[in-house]
Order: structure tokens, then C-alpha cells, then sequence
């Protein structure tokens, strides 16, 4: 089953994000689980937040994948939404 990743950084927490960008990318890379990740963006260009799609097989993978990664562990995130996704195109 395909989630989405619905994360949003604490306020000021830029530099957190950026303390831990390379060991959050790392897991991205190790995980077969990703799909496609990468940051939003708020109106001035910088990082504020997370999309990740999973392939999971239960709801409760995706849940664990969340809170193994290295910004969760960093306490960088204000939420974290999973949510079961269909893709239709692409």
C-alpha cells in the first residue's frame, strides 16, 4: 500500500533540519520502502517541511518508518500525518 508523509517543521527549526539532512537522506536511500521524498518550501525558498510516499504493507510500517527517521529522532517535526494514497498517474 502506497502513504503519504505529510510532515511540517516546527517553527525555526531550520537548522535542525540541516544539523540532520545528511543521516535523514541517508535513510531515505537505504529504505526500499521510499518511493519519492523531498522537502516543501515556504515563500522564501527555504525548508519547512516533508512529503514522503511509502510502499508499505500496513499502515503500522509506515508508522515505524516515520519514527525511525533521523528528523523524528532530531525532534524537528510539529506534525506527522500518514495517509493511506492512490496513485493515478505516473
Amino acid at each position: 500500500m502506497l502513504v503519504s508523509l505529510i510532515a511540517k517543521d516546527k517553527e525555526g527549526a531550520l537548522q535542525i533540519r540541516l544539523d540532520t539532512r545528511n543521516d535523514h537522506v541517508a535513510y531515505l536511500k537505504a529504505s526500499k520502502e521510499v518511493q519519492q521524498a523531498g522537502p516543501f518550501l515556504n515563500d522564501d525558498g527555504a525548508m519547512c517541511g516533508s512529503l514522503i510516499i511509502l510502499d508499505v504493507e500496513t499502515m503500522e510500517d509506515a508508522q515505524n518508518w516515520a519514527k525511525n527517521d533521523p528528523y523524528a529522532h532530531a525532534g524537528l517535526f510539529e506534525s506527522v500525518e500518514l495517509i493511506a494514497w492512490n496513485r493515478v498517474i505516473g
